[in-house]
């Protein structure tokens, strides 16, 4: 049995009528961006800050003069209490540790000239602490001291290390002539949508 030639004539007719339906929706579809030649850049809204090259070495010296200082000129004023506190530690395990060696000095110098009266005698003919042990206290006293004169330089160091990246970073450049967005355009010859990332840099 032959197809009717009037029966396919209608069915083209209506497969050309929705394909040119179709096209017709897809180019006025309402995703669609209309996308101007020009780029317009309002200069009112970019603010620049001044930035000072020479703050980073300023709070690096006020933190120098002073522990804490330079914390205080970046307003970063939580810090003022640990710097104080870090290094006021340090001193006082010195000091403790200076007063632990020179009792154990004066009392081993008096073993040495034949007195038996240091606090570390005893009051019986067999010393508390011996001679020998005196000698290991001076040591172990000797090394804690040291010790403790090395953690707080490295406090007062870090004082000023921090003072001086802290400066520097608050004036790091996170304004609109530097930024990292996201962007959506319409291709118009393929019909699509296309989506990245556009990192802008302005001098």
């Amino acid at each position: 049995m032959k197809p009717n030639k009037n029966f396919l004539a209608v069915l083209w007719c209506i497969i050309s009528l929705l394909f040119t339906y179709a096209q017709t929706e897809i180019e006025t579809d309402s995703t669609r961006v209309a996308v101007n030649d020009k780029v317009i850049i309002s200069t009112d809204s970019i603010v620049k800050t001044e930035i000072d090259p020479l703050r980073p070495a300023k709070a690096a010296f006020l933190s120098a003069v002073l522990p804490g200082l330079g914390q205080a000129y970046n307003k970063r004023y939580w810090k003022i209490p640990i710097v104080i506190g870090a290094i006021t530690g340090g001193i006082l395990v010195y000091d403790f540790n200076t007063r632990q060696l020179n009792r154990y000095r004066d009392a081993y110098k008096r073993r040495l000239a034949g007195f038996k009266d240091d606090e570390f005698y005893g009051d019986g003919d067999t010393p508390n602490i011996s001679t020998d042990a005196l000698v290991r206290a001076q040591t172990q006293a000797r090394r804690n001291k040291d010790l403790s004169l090395l953690v707080t330089f490295g406090f007062y160091a870090l004082n000023i290390l921090d003072a001086n990246i802290d400066a520097h970073l608050l004036q790091f450049n996170v304004d609109e002539n530097l930024s990292l967005s996201p962007h959506y355009q319409y291709n118009e010859l393929e019909n699509t949508s296309d989506l990245g990332l556009t990192l802008n840099f302005k001098f």
